[in-house]
């Protein structure tokens, strides 16, 4: 199958750099048409093979920007070849484009330049990405739009399912429905939230905190709100309170390879490979200086999507990323500054009812980065693992699928999560106030029972009524039942009628 540009460049130049997602082909068609598996070409179209430039052009102006590719093609082609090309066409948006990008990753410049002109040519085009602030480069005329900087940068593509993120004003609703439940109810909600996403994150990652620990989880969250920029000495702080294991606690990021294993024997056991430790400084120093400045100048939930699974797929430390990967996203929505006086969106109750999702979105990157490594198995416990690509595939990702799955988490986790308890305690509250207007029975077994009720869609159990009898009135326990299922006037029909 005759392949162009991007992947043309990656088979014939033999890179490392991960497959992209729909490869230019050519095809029995009249016109140059895109679908979900492929950019179909027409051969009259198609580049030349043996021409790698001309395959770069025409993957910039056909395909996007495939950052990793061009990261390992361009150091490849000749500087002679580049100024042939600039002094052809010294106006053209994709040259300059080109050479910019050149001049970056081989860390040169070319001489002897034509004079060049033309309009700014942007490097992504915002009506395919979700783009960032804008930073001119005079020499090219070009300006940079990603999300991050030319040394680390995801690229989000606008599916419909970014589109309809971006669209649903997520965070804007959530602090409308906390404002009016009133300040005790708020309050009430957002401390379940706390507890609950301190639950949930623990829960994905197979384990249950102490109270201390989970005290603790729920302390680092607060913490977000105090909007403190990331470094290398907070998030150590942030590991070492994070984890259960002392022994595990870091000192600083780390120095030795990582690895994550499944439940097979063997090299298949290895499921993913976070880049080599000499990588992991600088890697971690553009994605600190993305997640401290991005979520005051992009959607905060694209912002802190890129930022957690950015972490975890870099993994800093040897135990904890998880963890600290999901408190990313609550450091993103409060660096915003779109959540404020401790609210909380409680995505990690989300994704661990939905973790399957949350598992393949990790997989979307994780899967295919696991192929450039080699692991050969030594002895349990043992391999040879050596890396065969070069960190510029753990800089340059693609993150719409986790994007689109932060977004739909960020959702559920206001119109399930928060409004599912908040309308749990507002008919906890209901039922108690009359129950405990109608009989006299100990507050806390009163409790116990208005929950049982409610957590029993609306029942006394025969289990609980035989567990009660003798300590409460027998008449308690159909009023519970009657009053659960009725509507606000019966209710106070109910609460206000005697004997």
């Amino acid at each position: 199958m005759p392949y162009l540009g991007y992947e043309y460049l990656r088979q014939s130049l033999g890179l490392t750099a991960l497959e992209p997602a729909r490869p230019a082909l050519v095809a029995n068609v009249t016109r140059i048409s895109i679908d979900e598996a492929a950019v179909k070409v027409p051969a009259h179209v198609a580049p030349v093979a043996g021409a790698p430039l001309d395959h770069v052009l025409f993957a910039l102006k056909h395909e996007g920007v495939d950052l990793a590719i061009l990261a390992q093609a361009l150091p490849r082609i000749d500087a002679g070849d580049m100024l042939s090309a600039l002094r052809a066409t010294p106006n053209g948006s994709y040259i300059r484009i080109a050479c910019w990008l050149w001049e970056h990753f081989t860390h040169q410049q070319l001489q002897a330049l034509p004079a060049v002109g033309g309009p700014l040519a942007l490097l992504f085009d915002p009506m395919r990405y979700v783009t960032g602030p804008e930073v001119r480069n005079t020499r090219w005329r070009t300006v940079f739009n990603g999300l991050g900087s030319l040394d680390y940068c995801a690229t989000v593509e606008r599916t419909a399912g970014v589109e309809a993120g971006l669209a649903s004003n997520v965070l804007g609703r959530a602090r409308e429905f906390l404002a009016g439940l009133g300040p005790e109810l708020a309050d009430r909600a957002l401390t379940w939230a706390y507890l609950s996403e301190t639950e949930g994150s623990y829960a994905i990652e197979r384990e249950a905190p102490t109270e201390d620990k989970a005290e603790a989880f729920a302390a680092l969250l607060q913490q977000a709100h105090e909007r403190r920029p990331l470094t290398e000495e907070y998030l150590v702080e942030l590991q070492n309170a994070a984890i259960t294991n002392p022994l595990e606690r870091a000192v600083q990021f780390r120095t030795e390879q990582n690895r994550l294993r499944g439940p097979l024997r063997g090299a298949r056991g290895i499921t993913y490979l976070p880049p080599p430790p000499e990588s992991v400084p600088a890697l971690m120093r553009e994605l600190m200086q993305f997640a401290n400045a991005a979520p005051a100048r992009i959607d905060p939930i694209v912002a802190g999507a890129i930022s957690s699974f950015g972490f975890v797929f870099i993994h800093p430390f040897m135990d904890g990323n998880g963890r600290l990967s999901r408190f990313l996203i609550h450091h993103a929505l409060c660096m915003s500054g779109e959540l404020t006086h401790g609210m909380l969106l409680p995505v990690s109750v989300a994704m661990k009812r939905n973790e399957q999702q949350y598992l393949d979105a990790l997989k979307s990157f994780s899967a295919k980065a696991r192929d450039r490594w080699s692991v050969t198995w030594i002895d349990e416990g043992q391999y040879d693992i050596r890396f065969k690509a070069d960190d510029s595939i753990y800089r340059y990702w693609d993150a719409t699928r986790v994007v689109e799955f932060g977004f739909a988490m960020a959702e559920q986790a206001l119109d399930v999560d928060l409004r599912h308890e908040t309308d749990f305690l507002m008919r906890y509250d209901r039922l108690y106030r009359a129950a405990d207007e109608r009989f006299d029975v100990r507050g806390d077994v009163l409790a116990d029972l208005v929950r049982f009720c409610l957590f029993q869609d609306g029942r006394v159990s025969a289990r609980r009524r035989k567990q009660y009898k003798g300590r409460v009135p027998e008449a308690l326990f159909d009023f519970l039942e009657k009053v659960a299922s009725a509507g606000e006037e019966t209710v106070e029909t109910l609460r206000r009628s005697r004997k």
